[in-house]
């Protein structure tokens, strides 16, 4: 018995000791998978597609605790009302209140798109609205599309969508819309319980509220009238037994608003009203002037005051952007002249928005602030300094020598004080081609000043033979890099591949507007071999008209351009690298891509990417066909490049399982596979869809 108890006990104390353990061992604990699902409505009050709603009230009840992301910019109501409704989130309700009266035999909706989430996991209910009229019927019909940015194809969030049943021009900037909803983060959108009837449909990016359209606000517009309409069709779905017999086939109706893929290509007029914004003193030598927006035509400037000045007083430094000017003065009366004040004649824009021409006189003061006038007294005082030790030396040095004792450290000493007090000459410093050079590269100098001068029989260029000797290479006249710099200039030449090269700039060869030379420069530089590059032929099929194509980085930068000639963009001695490619109608043919305008009924000009990245190898030419309308347009810009990818309600949730991963600790897999709730996703956009569709092109 007494063996029975020991046993009992020890039995005991290692029960004890495995709960106890047990216990300590604190974890998260265990439960069930991760909730991606989104809010469900459960109740409301009015009920959904309520008719005769005479209240001011709505309450959605979902089933659980819910959120609002910025319902004053992302919950939409149409027709819009004249004070904003209240909308608030609290626990598991939503309420919307009324501030207005409501219209009478008017179906309203309350968009919310993806603005509701949920509290635990962020989890978007994608697509949600609510209707209701307070008339005996409510509209049913519904459109839907998608937004890209016109110049680069980006989905375009957060845009307002709208329909117009007025189908003047003049709706668009004087009417809110009749209808209006929100794009995604894909872009996408959907116009739903809309009547029947024939409409103008629109994007807006809307800074000031109002639903109607500025000219400075991003827009899209299609000429097109549409017609909002339905499509039955029915699909079967087959039933099979355990042993994978037929049992039974089911059919089912379904009904398809059209049209579901209309494509919005957002641009902005670059509309700038053209005013004069401001000027200034930069330097003594620089004057600075700024308008609002690019100038027409170069402002005409005469000289006030000094009223004694060199017709030939500035050289002209103009900005790409066309939107500022640089009078850098060469006359050294207007120089060192306090103020200088010019009569300008310049484009502006009236209250009638038309150009014409103001005269205004610009003065220009020389700056003098509390911190150079503090550098210029330290100067003074460290120019005393040294004098008064400079005089001290000397008086040191006769001293010795007329005590007969070595003076040889003194000299040393007084020498370089005299080095430092001496005024060194003013060079103009200079830069020029050196080291590794491209095969796409040319001969250039730049200089940190305006250049006024190019002695070019100062400048000397030779090559290395195969047998080490050195032959001189005839240099072309230098020009600038482009019409707006006056700093760079280049050699319009070809240099050789896999060659030596060294280039020698003699001093006063090359002079700044102020006469200021450049010391004697010498560089040497090695021209890359072809075997280092890569060539690529891109054949652009699909497409007819004028067009030009670029190749990207992966950061979306451009680095070369050339035109489409006979269905062919060549880019030779490229870089063994990888790149992107797109394409744009050049439909005027100026080199670049052009926006659209509302008034005049134009499109921006058509962009296409390759869907695809090319990889290049050295000493590789390539040949790739590319069909420009074989992607539809919204699944052409390659997710890399992209800059506005769709935001992934559980990308959050997705790092920290990941984490856990990583850390050791393997969850089950959970599916991270979602649809677009809500929206047609169906479609591929090629284009202004809604024609295809009516002649049954596209199913």
């Amino acid at each position: 018995m007494r063996v029975f108890r020991h046993i009992l006990h020890y039995v005991t104390l290692l029960l004890v000791a495995i709960a106890i353990l047990g216990c300590a061992n604190i974890g998260q604990p265990e439960g069930g998978p991760r909730d991606y699902t989104p809010p469900v409505m459960l109740r409301s009050n009015p009920m959904p597609g309520a008719v005769n709603f005479k209240g001011k009230k709505v309450e959605i009840n979902f089933d659980e605790i819910v959120n609002i992301k910025d319902q004053t910019t992302r919950v939409v109501v149409s027709p819009a009302p004249k004070e904003q409704p209240t909308i608030r989130a609290l626990g598991k309700k939503i309420t919307v209140e009324f501030q207005d009266e409501l219209e009478p035999n008017t179906t309203y909706v309350i968009d919310f798109t993806d603005a509701i989430e949920d509290n635990n996991e962020g989890n978007v209910l994608d697509g949600f609205s609510f209707a209701l009229s307070t008339g005996d019927h409510i509209d049913s019909l519904q459109v839907s599309g998608m937004v890209l940015r016109a110049n680069d194809l980006e989905p375009m969030r957060n845009v307002y969508v709208g329909l117009h049943s007025n189908l003047n021009d003049s709706a668009f900037t004087t009417l809110p819309f009749d209808r209006v909803s929100r794009t995604n983060s894909r872009g996408e959108f959907t116009l739903r319980n809309v009547a029947p009837g024939e409409y103008h449909i629109f994007a807006l990016r809307d800074a000031d509220g109002d639903y109607k359209m500025a000219r400075t606000e991003d827009i899209a517009f299609l000429d097109q009238v549409i017609v909002p309409e339905t499509r039955e069709f029915s699909s079967q779905d087959t039933v099979f037994t355990f042993d994978h017999r037929v049992d039974t086939i089911m059919t089912a109706s379904h009904t398809e608003f059209l049209p579901n893929d209309l494509l919005l290509s957002l641009f902005n007029e670059e509309y700038r009203s053209l005013y004069f914004k401001k000027n200034e003193r930069q330097g003594d030598n620089k004057l600075f002037v700024s308008f609002s927006a690019p100038m027409p035509e170069m402002p005409t400037v005469n000289v006030l005051e000094p009223s004694i000045h060199l017709d030939d007083w500035y050289k002209l430094e103009t900005r790409e952007a066309q939107d500022s000017l640089v009078y850098w003065l060469t006359d050294s009366m207007l120089i060192k002249a306090d103020t200088v004040r010019l009569e300008m004649t310049y484009w502006k824009h009236d209250d009638k928005d038309s150009l014409t021409l103001k005269t205004d006189t610009l003065t220009f003061a020389k700056k003098r602030n509390a911190n150079e006038k503090k550098q210029q007294e330290k100067a003074a005082k460290e120019r005393e300094k040294q004098a008064k030790e400079l005089a001290k030396l000397k008086e040191k040095l006769e001293k010795l020598r007329r005590e007969g004792k070595d003076t040889t450290d003194v000299a040393i000493e007084l020498e370089g004080l005299r080095d430092m007090t001496k005024v060194k000459p003013v060079t103009l410093k200079l830069e020029t081609t050196k080291g590794q050079t491209e095969i796409t590269d040319s001969l250039w100098i730049k200089a940190e000043a305006p250049i006024g001068d190019i002695d070019m029989n100062g400048i000397h260029l030779e090559k290395m033979n195969r047998d080490s000797t050195w032959t001189t290479v005839e240099v072309p006249t230098l020009i600038p890099a482009n019409k707006w710099d006056l700093y760079r200039y280049v050699a319009p030449m070809k240099l050789e591949q896999n060659t030596d090269y060294r280039i020698t700039i003699d001093s006063l060869a090359v002079r700044s507007i102020y006469d200021i030379a450049c010391d004697t420069i010498k560089e040497s530089f090695k021209v890359k071999s072809e075997e280092e590059y890569a060539n690529l032929h891109v054949h652009c099929i699909g497409f007819n008209g004028k067009a030009f194509a670029q190749i990207m980085d992966k950061t979306g930068r451009v680095l070369r351009k050339v035109d489409v000639v006979n269905g062919y963009a060549d880019f030779f001695d490229m870089l063994p690298e990888t790149y992107y490619l797109m394409m744009v109608s050049d439909r005027n043919g100026n080199g670049r891509w052009d926006t659209g305008n509302y008034s005049q009924h134009l499109q921006p000009e058509e962009v296409f990417y390759y869907h695809n990245n090319i990889k290049l190898k050295k000493f590789s030419d390539i040949t790739l066909t590319w069909n420009v309308y074989e992607k539809p347009v919204d699944k052409q810009k390659p997710e890399a490049i992209r800059k506005f990818l769709p935001e992934d309600r559980n990308s959050k949730l997705k790092k920290k399982d990941d984490n856990k991963k990583k850390s050791g600790n393997n969850d089950e897999d959970e599916d991270d596979e979602f649809n677009s709730n809500g929206f047609i996703n169906n479609s591929s956009y090629s284009g202004n869809k809604y024609d295809d569709v009516k002649r049954g092109v596209v199913k």
